[in-house]
């Protein structure tokens, strides 16, 4: 199994749907995410539940997309990704299509590692990896100042990580 995994939460058509959860879901839950390399023993045994019960759950949560599976967490550093930087676009939006044509584009550049939308005066973010700065510099000026509908940029370099934790205090 994927050592460093974490537990996905999922977001339908951008409308978040609700499961009634209890305690034993709870307490599977707060395990699943401490270790998703468990076993389904492990899992039953660790929350104090006969086995079939503990799988019976947590499969009712994977189907109701509670648990949208498991990632690998990889530390693009140590494959020789040394900056990281946040961009906050700000769109013209006097064209219809913008949004949808411009993230389109976006989801092309392969070095964009993540792709989030706003309401407000940001409207993306993007993540961006890169070797060292003037590799940035040419994702920057060959396929992110390229991308349609740009009004506006403002780049945020990432300094260091201080804390990183996408568990879910179930």
């Amino acid at each position: 199994m994927l050592q460093n995994a974490k537990l996905l939460f999922v977001n339908c058509s951008n409308m978040y749907k609700f499961m009634q959860i209890d305690d034993l879901d709870r307490r599977l839950l707060r395990l699943y995410q401490a270790d998703p390399t468990l076993s389904a023993a492990e899992l039953a045994e660790a929350a104090r539940l006969p086995r079939a019960t503990a799988w019976r759950r947590i499969e009712r949560m994977e189907e109701a997309g509670i648990i949208r599976g498991v990632e690998a967490v990889i530390d693009w550093r140590k494959l020789g990704f040394a900056v990281e930087v946040s961009l906050r676009i700000t769109l013209d939006k006097t064209e219809r299509s913008a949004f949808d044509s411009f993230l389109a584009e976006a989801r092309k550049v392969p070095e964009v590692t993540e792709i989030q939308t706003f309401l407000g005066r940001v409207d993306v973010r993007l993540n961006v990896l890169a070797r060292d700065m003037p590799h940035y510099q040419e994702i920057y000026r060959d396929r992110i100042l390229g991308l349609p509908h740009i009004s506006e940029i403002e780049q945020l370099m990432l300094i260091s990580d201080v804390h990183t934790d996408e568990s879910l205090p179930v």
